[in-house]
């Protein structure tokens, strides 16, 4: 399944604080989950946003709903939880 990948207006904002190296590797990690959630993604119990991405020290938290991924919150993983 091909999924269409959704960003929330703090995450772009958060994405354009960091280093341009950092948010290029942040969105070729997420630009990968489209065709088959490919990565390191696990599901979290309780806990929302429902899922996560791993991209070295930084942590993508999302939600999958339908054919839409919803990106909420791109976080160092010393404040991702």
């Amino acid at each position: 399944m091909t999924y269409r990948i959704r960003y929330a207006a703090a995450v772009v904002r958060e994405l354009e604080k960091m280093s341009p190296e950092v948010a290029r590797r942040i969105r070729s990690k997420i630009g990968r989950l489209s065709p088959d959630l490919a990565g390191d993604v696990r599901r979290l119990t309780n806990f929302s946003p429902e899922y996560r991405l791993r991209v070295g020290d930084w942590r993508v938290l999302f939600n999958i709903s339908g054919d839409m991924i919803s990106i909420e919150q791109v976080s160092h993983r010393s404040d991702a939880y």
